[in-house]
């Protein structure tokens, strides 16, 4: 008996065992342990690809010495050296940091047209973008406090916007967002991805990773849209909130001298807010059903890329006192440059 129930259990173990392998074998296809992914970038229209790349390493050379021009001047001009231009110069170099997360990769991709990073890198790419990102939001509502202690109270500017208080403001800027940032990059990456390795974008961000990942992801949206409303529409709404009271203060102003160098002060902040916050609020807290191919790498260039571009000119351009030290600046250079060797 027993060595008859030995047999027909030997019996089914042949039988069972091939399933086994098949299911195993399944398993493993659909829930991949990956060690690279490939981000497409622009490989859709691999005639530009030049021209894309020509582009870019332009726009990447204005970043650079755009915003290094106006940390160079707060620097050196006595007249720029407070708490205003000091949360500009930290947001200059953000914008240097932030866009060459992504762009250096970008124009590399471009040129070898090969588009392979491996998990680790695509996870620190996307935990750096992810906390400079949340900076960027916080230094924003910042500058946009300090215009509105600047128009609103005055008197009391030099007291509570004095250097101390600046220098930990932006410092909370900076620190703020590291731990939840990091976090999140910690549970995007340990989710499971299945199937295709290629990432529809041309940097690692979280909408075309989660297209990536295997299973139910209800919950994970669900934390990318509590981190989105936290880093993303609770400074904005700070940011709203210090313009209206900027708005009423404008208003009982008695002459157009006044509400002239008060829009000065601010449309250059505006300018950048709407730019920045309006195409990332977009990326981030749009509906699902609402994505359209492409539209996320379209939106991407704008907060991510053309947003830094654009600041330097939008400050140099809108801001008199800027203008006025890029002036000396060059009267500098030139005395210099004509000086006796």
């Amino acid at each position: 008996m027993s060595q008859s129930n030995y047999k027909r259990g030997k019996c089914s173990q042949k039988n069972v065992s091939p399933q086994r392998e098949n299911n195993l074998k399944i398993t493993e296809t659909n829930f991949t342990i990956m060690t690279q992914f490939f981000l497409l970038g622009f490989s859709d229209i691999p005639t530009f690809h030049w021209f894309l790349f020509g582009i870019f390493l332009v726009i990447y050379i204005i970043i650079l010495l755009g915003n290094g021009i106006i940390i160079l001047i707060t620097r050196i001009d006595s007249s720029l050296q407070t708490p205003r231009y000091f949360s500009l110069s930290n947001f200059s170099f953000l914008e240097i940091y932030y866009v060459s997360i992504a762009l250096p990769r970008m124009l590399m991709d471009l040129w070898t047209q090969e588009g392979a990073i491996s998990f680790s890198a695509c996870a620190t790419q996307m935990c750096f973008f992810l906390m400079l990102g949340a900076t960027e939001c916080f230094l924003l509502a910042l500058m946009a406090y300090d215009h509105y202690v600047a128009i609103c109270n005055p008197l009391h500017y030099p007291l509570v916007m004095n250097h101390k208080v600046c220098v930990q403001l932006v410092g909370a800027s900076w620190i703020s967002g590291l731990p939840v940032e990091i976090g999140q990059t910690c549970q995007i990456f340990s989710l499971p991805f299945c199937g295709s390795s290629q990432i529809n974008h041309f940097f690692c961000d979280i909408p075309p990773l989660l297209k990536l990942a295997c299973g139910d992801i209800f919950v994970n949206e669900i934390v990318v849209y509590i981190f989105a409303v936290l880093f993303v529409t609770v400074p904005f709404m700070l940011i709203l909130r210090s313009y209206s009271r900027i708005t009423f203060t404008i208003l009982k102003l008695p002459s157009n001298t006044g509400w002239t160098t008060a829009f000065s002060t601010c449309s250059s902040h505006l300018m950048v807010v709407v730019l920045f916050y309006g195409s990332a609020t977009i990326a981030y807290l749009k509906p699902k059903f609402s994505q359209y191919e492409g539209m996320d790498k379209l939106l991407s260039l704008f907060y991510a890329i053309l947003t830094p571009m654009f600041n330097p000119m939008i400050y140099s351009l809108q801001n008199k006192d800027v203008r006025e030290a890029l002036r000396k600046l060059k009267t500098m250079l030139h005395i210099y440059g004509n000086s006796p060797q």
